[in-house]
This record gives structure tokens, C-alpha cells and sequence, in this order.
């Protein structure tokens, strides 16, 4: 996990390359499903993209990360309700703390927004892949709109 950069120490090309990956990507892999799920008999099928608890509950220092997720649970709604008379349903799974390359640190200690370090609890990233499955596998005339998926013991409500 690279250290945070200060809002005001961002270049425009951090905050691009976010954007291009969290926000963009979605998008642009967001269309293309949609333009095949119209086309295809019998139409229709199930979008779930990766939101983050981030959009609603941010860490210190991550602006670009967090506007991009914001932008996410936007993208949700917009196609749940422009797809939905295609049979296109629109999910997304908020993930907190699973255990990748990407959360290491918080075994030794991130910071939180008292401006201390803490170390956060981590969950199995299986559990990610279990909420997924199970969004995935509901029938098209049912939707999980939301679901986060997070560590007991993290601390998202009421952030540090």
C-alpha cells in the first residue's frame, strides 16, 4: 500500500490514473456488458461492480480514491435504472478490510482520522468473493442493490 499523498500535494496525473482505473474502467466495461446484455436471447444479465466503503466513510488523505468510488455507487444507480427495462440488474459489494496486497499495512498500523496509527482487523478475501457469488446467483427479478462486506472489528462506523 503506497502512503497517502496530501490533497494538496496531488499532481493531476495521481488523480488521472485513479480515475482512468476505479472510475473509468467500470464505465467503459459497464457499457460494453450492457450493449451485449440488450442484444443477446434471451436478454438481458446482472452487473456488480466494485464500490468501496471509502465512498461514504473515507480514509485520511485519499481524495482521488474516494471521489472514484463515489463516482461507482453513482454509476450503480444510473444503470440500475436506465438497464432495468432490458432485464439488466446493477449491484454493487462495498469491501472493507479484506486481506490483500492492497490493505497489508493495516496489520501494522494505518492512519486514522484522530491522526493516530491503528492496526485494523483484515478479513479473508473469500468472504469478498462469497457476498459475489451470492449477488450473482440471484435470479434476474431480485437484486442485492448494496452490500458491504467488512471486518467486525474495523473502524468504519464512527471512523477513528
Amino acid at each position: 500500500m503506497e502512503a497517502p499523498v496530501r490533497f494538496e500535494d496531488l499532481t493531476p496525473a495521481q488523480w488521472r490514473k485513479v480515475v482512468d482505473v476505479n472510475l473509468s474502467g467500470a464505465f467503459y466495461s459497464a457499457q460494453q456488458a450492457v450493449r451485449l446484455m440488450k442484444s443477446q436471447q434471451p436478454r438481458g444479465g446482472r452487473i456488480i461492480n466494485n464500490g468501496s466503503i471509502s465512498a461514504y466513510s473515507p480514509r485520511p488523505n485519499s481524495a482521488p480514491y474516494t471521489a472514484t468510488k463515489h463516482g461507482i455507487t453513482g454509476l450503480t444507480k444510473s444503470i440500475s435504472l436506465d438497464c432495468r427495462e432490458y432485464d439488466i440488474a446493477c449491484s454493487q459489494i462495498d469491501i472493507g478490510n479484506a486481506a490483500t496486497g492492497m490493505t497489508q499495512a493495516m496489520s501494522t498500523g494505518v492512519p486514522q482520522a484522530n491522526g493516530t496509527l491503528m492496526v485494523e482487523q483484515r478479513i479473508d478475501v473469500r468472504h469478498a468473493a462469497e457476498a459475489v457469488l451470492y449477488i450473482a446467483n440471484l435470479r434476474l427479478e431480485a437484486n442485492g442493490q448494496f452490500m458491504t462486506v467488512m471486518a467486525t472489528k474495523m473502524p468504519f462506523v464512527g471512523r477513528g
